[in-house]
Protein backbone atom coordinates (compact mmCIF):
# COMPACT_ATOMS: atom_id res chain seq x y z
CA UNK A 1 0.00 0.00 0.00
CA UNK A 2 2.83 2.39 0.89
CA UNK A 3 4.58 1.83 -2.45
CA UNK A 4 1.37 2.51 -4.38
CA UNK A 5 0.94 5.89 -2.67
CA UNK A 6 4.42 7.17 -3.50
CA UNK A 7 3.72 8.20 -7.10
CA UNK A 8 0.48 10.07 -6.42
CA UNK A 9 2.10 11.77 -3.43
CA UNK A 10 5.11 12.81 -5.54
CA UNK A 11 2.80 14.17 -8.23
CA UNK A 12 0.88 16.15 -5.61
CA UNK A 13 4.08 17.67 -4.22
CA UNK A 14 5.21 18.61 -7.72
CA UNK A 15 1.88 20.30 -8.42
CA UNK A 16 2.20 22.32 -5.23
CA UNK A 17 5.70 23.38 -6.19
CA UNK A 18 4.72 24.39 -9.72
CA UNK A 19 1.67 26.28 -8.43
CA UNK A 20 3.65 28.18 -5.83
CA UNK A 21 6.31 29.03 -8.42
CA UNK A 22 3.66 30.38 -10.78
CA UNK A 23 2.18 32.51 -8.01
CA UNK A 24 5.62 33.83 -7.13
CA UNK A 25 6.15 34.87 -10.77
CA UNK A 26 2.96 36.89 -10.61
CA UNK A 27 4.13 39.03 -7.72
CA UNK A 28 6.04 41.43 -9.98
CA UNK A 29 4.69 43.98 -12.46
CA UNK A 30 3.39 41.17 -14.65
CA UNK A 31 0.53 40.58 -12.21
CA UNK A 32 -1.03 43.83 -13.47
CA UNK A 33 -0.73 43.09 -17.18
CA UNK A 34 -4.42 42.28 -17.73
CA UNK A 35 -5.48 45.38 -15.79
CA UNK A 36 -3.15 47.58 -17.81
CA UNK A 37 -4.52 46.11 -21.03
CA UNK A 38 -8.05 46.91 -19.89
CA UNK A 39 -7.04 50.45 -18.90
CA UNK A 40 -5.73 51.32 -22.35
CA UNK A 41 -8.19 49.20 -24.36
CA UNK A 42 -10.40 52.14 -25.28
CA UNK A 43 -7.61 54.55 -26.19
CA UNK A 44 -7.77 53.88 -29.94
CA UNK A 45 -11.53 54.40 -30.21
CA UNK A 46 -11.69 57.22 -27.66
CA UNK A 47 -8.26 58.85 -27.37
CA UNK A 48 -7.64 60.57 -24.01
CA UNK A 49 -6.57 64.22 -24.14
CA UNK A 50 -2.96 64.99 -24.94
CA UNK A 51 -0.85 67.28 -22.74
CA UNK A 52 -3.24 66.78 -19.83
CA UNK A 53 -2.84 66.15 -16.11
CA UNK A 54 -2.12 62.44 -15.78
CA UNK A 55 -2.95 60.75 -12.47
CA UNK A 56 -0.88 57.59 -12.03
CA UNK A 57 -0.23 55.16 -9.21
CA UNK A 58 -1.83 52.63 -6.92
CA UNK A 59 -5.36 51.94 -5.73
CA UNK A 60 -5.83 55.36 -4.11
CA UNK A 61 -5.62 56.76 -7.65
CA UNK A 62 -7.56 53.88 -9.21
CA UNK A 63 -10.45 54.40 -6.78
CA UNK A 64 -10.49 58.17 -7.34
CA UNK A 65 -13.38 58.01 -9.78
CA UNK A 66 -14.40 61.67 -9.48
CA UNK A 67 -11.19 63.27 -10.75
CA UNK A 68 -12.88 64.81 -13.78
CA UNK A 69 -15.55 66.54 -11.71
CA UNK A 70 -13.15 67.36 -8.87
CA UNK A 71 -11.09 69.50 -11.26
CA UNK A 72 -13.72 70.93 -13.64
CA UNK A 73 -12.34 72.34 -16.85
CA UNK A 74 -8.99 70.58 -16.39
CA UNK A 75 -8.12 67.82 -18.89
CA UNK A 76 -7.36 64.75 -16.77
CA UNK A 77 -6.55 61.08 -17.28
CA UNK A 78 -6.70 58.40 -14.57
CA UNK A 79 -4.26 55.52 -14.95
CA UNK A 80 -4.20 54.18 -11.40
CA UNK A 81 -3.97 50.41 -11.08
CA UNK A 82 -3.55 47.73 -8.49
CA UNK A 83 -2.36 47.42 -5.57
CA UNK A 84 0.73 48.67 -7.40
CA UNK A 85 4.10 49.77 -6.09
CA UNK A 86 6.22 52.63 -7.42
CA UNK A 87 8.28 50.42 -9.73
CA UNK A 88 5.14 49.05 -11.39
CA UNK A 89 4.33 52.46 -12.87
CA UNK A 90 7.90 52.74 -14.08
CA UNK A 91 7.60 49.32 -15.71
CA UNK A 92 4.41 50.25 -17.55
CA UNK A 93 5.39 53.82 -18.44
CA UNK A 94 5.45 53.00 -22.17
CA UNK A 95 1.77 52.07 -21.98
CA UNK A 96 0.20 54.35 -19.37
CA UNK A 97 2.31 57.51 -19.54
CA UNK A 98 4.23 57.97 -22.79
CA UNK A 99 1.25 57.81 -25.21
CA UNK A 100 -0.46 60.78 -23.52
CA UNK A 101 2.41 63.32 -23.55
CA UNK A 102 1.32 64.73 -20.16
CA UNK A 103 2.30 68.23 -19.06
CA UNK A 104 1.85 67.30 -15.41
CA UNK A 105 1.90 63.90 -13.69
CA UNK A 106 0.24 63.48 -10.31
CA UNK A 107 1.73 60.37 -8.74
CA UNK A 108 0.67 58.37 -5.70
CA UNK A 109 2.46 55.16 -4.73
CA UNK A 110 4.75 54.02 -1.93
CA UNK A 111 2.06 52.89 0.49
CA UNK A 112 2.17 49.32 -0.83
CA UNK A 113 5.95 49.43 -1.17
CA UNK A 114 6.40 49.75 2.59
CA UNK A 115 3.59 47.26 3.27
CA UNK A 116 5.36 44.69 1.08
CA UNK A 117 8.62 45.09 2.99
CA UNK A 118 10.58 47.63 0.99
CA UNK A 119 12.70 50.00 3.03
CA UNK A 120 12.20 53.76 2.96
CA UNK A 121 15.42 54.10 0.97
CA UNK A 122 14.18 51.62 -1.61
CA UNK A 123 10.96 53.61 -2.00
CA UNK A 124 12.98 56.81 -2.42
CA UNK A 125 15.24 55.20 -5.01
CA UNK A 126 12.27 53.75 -6.87
CA UNK A 127 10.68 57.19 -7.10
CA UNK A 128 13.92 58.62 -8.46
CA UNK A 129 13.92 55.84 -11.06
CA UNK A 130 10.31 56.68 -11.97
CA UNK A 131 11.19 60.32 -12.55
CA UNK A 132 14.23 59.36 -14.61
CA UNK A 133 12.18 57.00 -16.77
CA UNK A 134 9.45 59.54 -17.45
CA UNK A 135 11.93 62.30 -18.23
CA UNK A 136 13.74 60.10 -20.70
CA UNK A 137 10.78 60.80 -23.01
CA UNK A 138 9.58 64.10 -21.53
CA UNK A 139 12.51 66.05 -20.05
CA UNK A 140 10.32 68.99 -19.05
CA UNK A 141 7.28 67.21 -17.63
CA UNK A 142 6.26 68.36 -14.16
CA UNK A 143 5.69 65.69 -11.51
CA UNK A 144 3.74 66.11 -8.28
CA UNK A 145 4.27 63.36 -5.71
CA UNK A 146 1.40 62.91 -3.25
CA UNK A 147 2.91 61.92 0.07
CA UNK A 148 2.24 58.44 1.44
CA UNK A 149 -0.92 58.78 3.49
CA UNK A 150 -1.31 57.69 7.11
CA UNK A 151 -3.96 54.99 7.56
CA UNK A 152 -5.47 53.01 10.40
CA UNK A 153 -4.77 49.69 8.70
CA UNK A 154 -1.05 50.45 8.37
CA UNK A 155 -0.44 52.65 11.38
CA UNK A 156 2.36 50.36 12.59
CA UNK A 157 4.23 51.14 9.35
CA UNK A 158 3.83 54.89 9.64
CA UNK A 159 7.41 55.53 10.89
CA UNK A 160 8.80 53.85 7.75
CA UNK A 161 6.29 55.65 5.53
CA UNK A 162 7.17 58.96 7.15
CA UNK A 163 10.87 58.28 6.54
CA UNK A 164 10.14 57.56 2.86
CA UNK A 165 8.12 60.78 2.63
CA UNK A 166 10.92 62.79 4.23
CA UNK A 167 13.51 61.37 1.82
CA UNK A 168 11.36 62.00 -1.25
CA UNK A 169 10.54 65.53 -0.06
CA UNK A 170 14.23 66.29 0.45
CA UNK A 171 15.16 64.98 -2.99
CA UNK A 172 12.25 66.75 -4.71
CA UNK A 173 13.52 70.09 -3.41
CA UNK A 174 16.73 69.54 -5.40
CA UNK A 175 14.88 68.83 -8.66
CA UNK A 176 13.29 71.13 -11.20
CA UNK A 177 9.50 70.80 -11.38
CA UNK A 178 9.25 67.88 -8.95
CA UNK A 179 6.79 68.85 -6.23
CA UNK A 180 6.24 66.99 -2.97
CA UNK A 181 2.63 67.45 -1.86
CA UNK A 182 2.59 66.93 1.90
CA UNK A 183 -0.78 65.58 3.05
CA UNK A 184 -0.03 64.31 6.52
CA UNK A 185 -0.94 67.42 8.55
CA UNK A 186 -4.60 67.24 7.56
CA UNK A 187 -4.81 63.45 7.61
CA UNK A 188 -3.61 63.10 11.20
CA UNK A 189 -5.56 64.08 14.29
CA UNK A 190 -4.32 66.21 17.21
CA UNK A 191 -2.66 63.14 18.73
CA UNK A 192 -0.80 62.37 15.52
CA UNK A 193 -2.98 59.37 14.66
CA UNK A 194 -4.68 58.67 11.31
CA UNK A 195 -8.14 60.21 11.07
CA UNK A 196 -10.43 57.20 10.73
CA UNK A 197 -13.34 59.30 9.43
CA UNK A 198 -11.35 59.91 6.23
CA UNK A 199 -11.06 56.20 5.51
CA UNK A 200 -13.33 53.42 4.39
CA UNK A 201 -14.21 50.45 6.56
CA UNK A 202 -10.96 48.72 5.56
CA UNK A 203 -9.03 51.49 7.33
CA UNK A 204 -6.85 51.93 4.23
CA UNK A 205 -8.70 53.42 1.27
CA UNK A 206 -10.30 56.84 1.38
CA UNK A 207 -13.77 58.24 1.59
CA UNK A 208 -14.70 61.46 -0.26
CA UNK A 209 -13.59 63.45 2.80
CA UNK A 210 -10.08 62.11 2.34
CA UNK A 211 -10.03 62.97 -1.34
CA UNK A 212 -11.27 66.45 -0.49
CA UNK A 213 -7.97 67.03 1.33
CA UNK A 214 -6.06 65.85 -1.74
CA UNK A 215 -8.11 68.11 -4.01
CA UNK A 216 -7.41 71.19 -1.87
CA UNK A 217 -3.70 70.37 -1.75
CA UNK A 218 -3.48 69.83 -5.51
CA UNK A 219 -5.41 72.84 -6.77
CA UNK A 220 -2.52 75.31 -6.31
CA UNK A 221 -0.09 72.80 -7.81
CA UNK A 222 -2.24 72.39 -10.92
CA UNK A 223 -2.74 76.15 -11.15
CA UNK A 224 1.03 76.70 -10.99
CA UNK A 225 1.36 74.66 -14.18
CA UNK A 226 -1.50 76.39 -15.94
CA UNK A 227 -4.37 74.04 -15.05
CA UNK A 228 -6.96 76.18 -13.27
CA UNK A 229 -10.16 74.44 -12.23
CA UNK A 230 -13.32 76.41 -12.86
Amino acid sequence: MTRRLRLPLLAFVLLLFVGSSANAQLRGPEQWQAEITNLVAGDAAHPPPQHAVLFVGSSSIRLWTTITTDFPGVPTINRGFGGSVIADSTYYADRIIVPYHPRLIVFYAGDNDIAEGRTPQQAIDDFKAFVARVRRDFPNVAIAYLSIKPSVARVAMWPQMRAANDGIAHWARTQKDVTFVDLKAKMLDAQGKPRSELLREDGLHMRPAGYAIWIDALRPVLAHYGFVAR
